[in-house]
Parts: structure tokens; sequence; C-alpha cells
């Protein structure tokens, strides 16, 4: 039997890069398939297209996640489509980076909006399901300067940082009915974004990582997929790095 047969997983921000490797490692192993996007491009409709292929069910929905209206009508037509949810995933995320003295209000707002008010959004709405259900797995994709901070990143740090603390709270509030919340936190992971980068920036990156390369979307798939599927039952409230040991 596969490991999430039967089960339901809502992901945000999942039709490129690490979201889509978690929508189709989930989609692998069984699961239907709600995701999220701004726009349901082309992009987004090849992910849906590739989904179905895997023999699941899959709902696309155009969403701003950082909008708590839009959330809730998410998890509204999830339920509506699928009677349940049993995994929700926090993947939604930008980046403006900038030094303090030079960050503007706007690009402050925007990552804490984008990347952490979305993760309130969603587990505000998904909530009440899986109390009911007494049963669910919320996975936060956090990120290893969330654990460490970096330079230039004080918006998207804190907003990960944040993500961590949503994650530990709320499995404090809600293991009494079953339902557990932990974190991921990614450290340099190749792609699109990444792939951009200068060659011997990469090189550089590489030799300051134990393992000596950087990782896959499906390196963080993997985990999401332990973290969502029964083999975690007794995990919760805590944060896994996926960084090749980047930060111990």
């Amino acid at each position: 039997m596969k490991l999430l047969e039967g089960k339901v997983a809502l992901i945000t921000g999942a039709a490129r890069g690490i979201g889509k490797a978690i929508a189709f490692k989930f989609a692998s192993e069984g699961a239907n398939i709600v995701f999220t996007d701004l726009n349901l491009n082309e992009s987004a409709l090849e992910t849906k297209a590739g989904l179905e292929s895997l023999g699941v069910k899959v709902l696309a929905l155009a969403s701003n996640a950082a909008v708590f209206e839009d959330a809730h009508k998410v998890v509204e037509e999830s339920v509506k489509e699928f009677g349940r949810i049993d995994i929700l995933v926090n993947n939604a995320g930008i980046t403006k980076d900038g030094l303090m003295m030079r960050m503007s209000e706007d690009q402050w707002d925007a990552v804490i909006n984008v990347n952490l008010k979305s993760a309130f959004n969603f587990v505000h709405a998904v909530t009440p399901v899986m109390m009911k259900q007494r049963t669910g797995s919320i996975i936060n994709m956090s990120s290893v300067v969330g654990v460490g901070g970096n330079a230039g990143q004080a918006n998207y740090s804190a907003s990960k940082a944040g993500m961590i603390g949503l994650a530990k709270s709320i499995a404090q509030e809600l293991g009494s009915r079953g339902v557990r919340a932990n974190a991921v936190a990614p450290g340099y992971i190749m792609t699109e974004m990444t792939d951009k980068l200068p060659d011997d920036v990469k090189k550089e990156w590489a030799e300051k990582i134990p393992l000596k390369r950087g990782g896959t979307p499906e390196d963080v798939a993997n985990v999401c997929l332990f973290l969502a599927s029964d083999l975690s039952s007794y995990v919760t409230g805590q944060v896994i790095s996926v960084c090749g040991g980047m930060k111990m």
C-alpha cells in the first residue's frame, strides 16, 4: 500500500520548484492533491496534467495565499471536493532581499505577508477541519536562514523563523486532537532560481556544504513525505533541516 493512499494534501505555491516536487512525491504515494498558485498559467496547468497522469484527483486553484479570505475559500472548495484535508504544506514564498538600512517597508511587508501571514491564513482555515477529523499533518516550509539568519535577508529570515514558531505553537495547541505540525528548513536547493547563479558562486556554495553538493527539490519532498505520512506519527513540533550539513 502507498504511504498516502486515500489522503488529501493541500500545497500552496506548488506550480513549480519545491512545491511542485512535493506535489508529485505525494501523488506518487497515492494522495489526491489540491495546489494553489497566484495564477493558473501554463506552468500550473502542466503541473496539474502531470499530477493527474499519476492516477490521482487534482484540484488546481488560483489564489493569493497572503489574503485571508482567499485561503479560507481554498479550504472550503477542497473540503467540498474531497470531504477532508489530511495534509497542509505551507510552501508559498518570495524573496525581496536587501540590507536592512536600505530595505523599504514594502519589501518587508510583502515578504512577511506572502511567507508568514499566508501560513497563518491556511492554518486558521484547516484547523477546524483537522480537529473534526482528529488527524492531520501541517508542514511549514522554513529555511536554514530562519534558524541562523542571513545578512541581506532580514525580512526573509524573520518570515522563515516565524514559520518555525508557528509550527511549534500549533503542535502544542492541536496535539491532543491528533494534529501534528512540523517545519522543514531547506538549505541550498537547486531550483530555477539558483540555476541562474554564476558557476563560480554555485561551486563556492557547494564547497561550504559537508556533502559537497546542493540539494534537489526531491530531497526536500522526501522529508515532507515522511512528515506527511504515518511514518512520523510521533513527530511533532520539530524542525528538520535539509541542507547537506550546511547548518548544524
